[in-house]
């Protein structure tokens, strides 16, 4: 009976948030106080409600009760624990749940954080979000209902994805979803701006902290899903350009745009409407991917449903809400700007290079969208079917990448308003001189055969050295003595390192990508016991293999003993496994990790060769692959500093003290 419970808490949240998204809308445009009110607690009761129906489908997936048919068909009684718990949203019903979960939590929060928030605008935007909610409501109660039972319940469950039945999936998708929701609130702040034909000067500053924390969930949840792939795949990369890893990629992409203009906005009381069309379209962006994760347009390993239906649900959200959003906008941007006309826009500036970012930031998204996008059309219409890949992506992407990341240590340097070009420039001379001849280095020691590495590894240092400026700049270096530097840094408030650890990071992260991707070895071999293996300066023997079990497999596992220098250095033990219940075989890779480099072991299927069973053996060494996710966690370690900032003061406060503002967060 437990289960019927938390049917009927959504059938509930779905009234409270037909109520959320009428009653307050209709009050804050009729100032009607009495329905203005009722937009915080119903977002609360609204947040209550779905969590009680989280926790009985969590309670139904650990107790493995088969009466439900979405626990019979996504676990067994003998997986772990931790599989039983993830398995609630390893799978389209129970994901869509944590969806709309998160969904209700980003309004709770609003209704309970934003007290700064005008009281119309705050209806408003809780207005819209009941809205949202709705239209997913509306989506998982008609066609991917959780708490389906069964009139004939099985014993035994059919089991969870093997692939899936990972440490790190219990992270992954909440991260994610953590991201792609809380674009949700930055998209209903510009829907009630727009509903309001007005709009405060401190608007951006009540978005800016959603959209940040947005942000760092779905860095995150990027960097953990790239990292789950490379080692559980056993293909031995970290990014693939699959369509499905791209709907996550674009929303990143355009709100890191998002972020930068709401500065603009937040600083110099412009780019609002710029700003707003950003806010809707990065959100559409969040409800595509959806509609490419749950369509059955794509077969990934990504995907979660394959129902075509469920597809056009989607599609009808996406264009009645970010369709309807950009019609209101095309209706009421233009009167709605409030910019401070006292404050003329300077172009070499701060604020300047920071549109600058944005434009390279919205060309890549429309890059990454048409290669997602394109073939998926071209099959649509049966003019056949043709792949994107890397090719394109180096061809396209990395050319509008490259100057971005050029010019990215120049604006946290630059003040708003001006920019002393003499004198950015002479802060960031070394860095430019070391960024020179690190990719110099890299260049003749390739004899002129790894141009773009050369220009990687440059970027790589520039991104990194810049970051050191900035911090440089924020100590104060060149006004105070060498022995109190130590001091400075220690006392500099962790706001403060929002842009040098965001920035230094992606500088790490693109040292890693360039490492792995132009330094990368490889042996493919069948071999038998005792056969020896040769890679970038490690020795590696094949002892042999033996049969191995754990709590809901069997696995096939090979021993590979590692030399460097005569040395012995580690035992290396990869799988073949197989589940039982599932009927389905994964491959597990060993993998000695070094901040240098990783050594990555996979096995395959067993062959014959000359009348002899051998094992075919895969080996790459990676190097400064680490880098990837250490500058992916630094990155996120910045949004955390950028968080903890003070909120920006109104502008009609701070008039006069544009150019001595201290450098933002991020």
């Amino acid at each position: 009976m437990i289960a019927e419970t938390g049917h009927f808490a959504m059938i509930l949240a779905f009234c409270v948030a037909l109520v959320q998204s009428i009653l307050p809308l209709y009050g804050a445009h009729r100032d009607r106080q009495a329905f203005v009110i009722i937009a915080a607690p119903a977002a609360k009761l609204q947040f209550i409600l779905l969590l009680w129906a989280f926790a009985v489908l969590t309670i139904k997936f650990v107790q493995s009760d088969f009466s439900l048919w979405l626990v019979t068909a996504n676990s067994h009684a003998d997986k772990p624990f931790i599989y039983r718990l993830t398995g609630v949203w390893g799978n389209h019903e129970g994901s869509m749940l944590l969806w709309i979960l998160m969904l209700a939590a980003y309004g709770a929060g609003i209704a309970q954080f934003g007290k700064s928030i005008p009281d119309a605008l705050k209806a408003r935007v809780l207005g819209v979000q009941g809205l949202i909610g709705v239209a997913f409501l509306a989506f998982s109660l008609f066609t991917s209902n959780p708490f389906a039972r069964l009139t004939s319940p099985p014993f035994e469950g059919n089991g969870l994805n093997p692939i899936l039945q990972d440490p790190a999936l219990a992270v992954h998708p909440p991260l994610l979803y953590a991201g792609y929701v809380g674009f949700s609130l930055a998209f209903s702040f510009s829907v009630a701006a727009l509903l309001s034909g007005k709009i405060s000067p401190d608007w951006a500053k009540w978005v800016r902290p959603w959209t940040l924390l947005a942000w760092l969930s779905l860095t995150l949840g990027i960097a953990v899903g790239s990292f789950w792939a490379y080692y559980e795949l056993g293909w031995g990369g970290f990014w693939f350009w699959d369509p499905v890893e791209n709907a996550s990629f674009m929303p990143w992409l355009a709100g890191t745009a998002l972020l930068h203009s709401a500065l603009v906005t937040a600083r110099r009381n412009t780019l609002h409407s710029w700003t707003m069309l950003l806010a809707i379209l990065t959100f559409g962006l969040c409800i595509a991917g959806t509609f490419l994760v749950r369509s059955g347009v794509l077969t990934s390993v990504h995907a979660f449903a394959t129902d075509p239906t469920r597809g056009v649900f989607i599609l009808m959200i996406l264009g009645v809400l970010v369709g309807g959003a950009l019609l209101l906008f095309a209706m009421r941007s233009v009167g709605l700007s409030s910019a401070d006309k006292n404050v003329p826009f300077q172009p070499v500036s701060r604020e300047g290079a920071l549109i600058l970012n944005n434009v390279f930031l919205a060309s890549a998204t429309a890059t990454v969208f048409l290669g997602t996008i394109y073939p998926l059309v071209i099959d649509a219409f049966g003019l056949g079917k043709i792949s994107v890949g890397a090719p394109y992506y180096n061809a396209v992407f990395v050319p509008l990448i490259t100057p971005l990341l050029m010019l990215m240590p120049l604006g946290p340097l630059a003040g708003w308003g001006q920019f002393e070009i003499p004198t950015v420039l002479k802060k960031l001379t070394m860095a430019f001189v070391l960024a020179v001849l690190g990719g110099l280095t890299v260049l003749i020691m390739s004899a002129g055969h790894q141009g773009g590495a050369a220009l990687g590894v440059g970027l790589a240092l520039w991104l990194m050295l810049g970051a050191l400026a900035d911090l440089a700049k924020k100590i104060r270096v060149d006004t105070m003595p060498l022995g109190r530097l130590p001091k400075n840094i220690l006392k500099l408030p962790f706001q403060q390192w929002g842009s040098v650890l965001a920035h230094g990071g992606l500088g790490i992260m693109i040292l890693g990508i360039v490492g792995t991707t132009a330094w990368r070895s490889e042996v493919v071999q069948a071999v038998t016991p005792g056969a020896v293996m040769e890679i970038s300066g490690y020795e590696v023997t094949f002892e042999g293999e033996t049969s191995v079990s754990g709590e809901n497999y069997i696995a096939e596992q090979g021993e590979f003993s590692v030399r460097r220098g005569g040395a012995d250095i580690t035992i290396l033990k990869p799988e073949k496994r197989f589940y039982t219940v599932e009927r389905q075989s994964t491959t597990e890779a060993a993998i000695l990790k070094n901040l240098s480099g990783h050594l990555y072991i996979v096995i395959a299927d067993e062959t014959i060769r000359d009348g002899m069973a051998s094992r075919v053996v895969r080996i790459w060494y990676h190097p400064l692959v680490a880098f990837i996710w250490i500058g992916g966690l630094i990155m996120a370690l910045g949004g955390v500093a950028a968080l903890t900032r003070r909120e920006v003061k109104s502008l009609a406060e701070r008039h006069d003290e544009f150019s001595n503002d201290p450098p933002p967060g991020i």
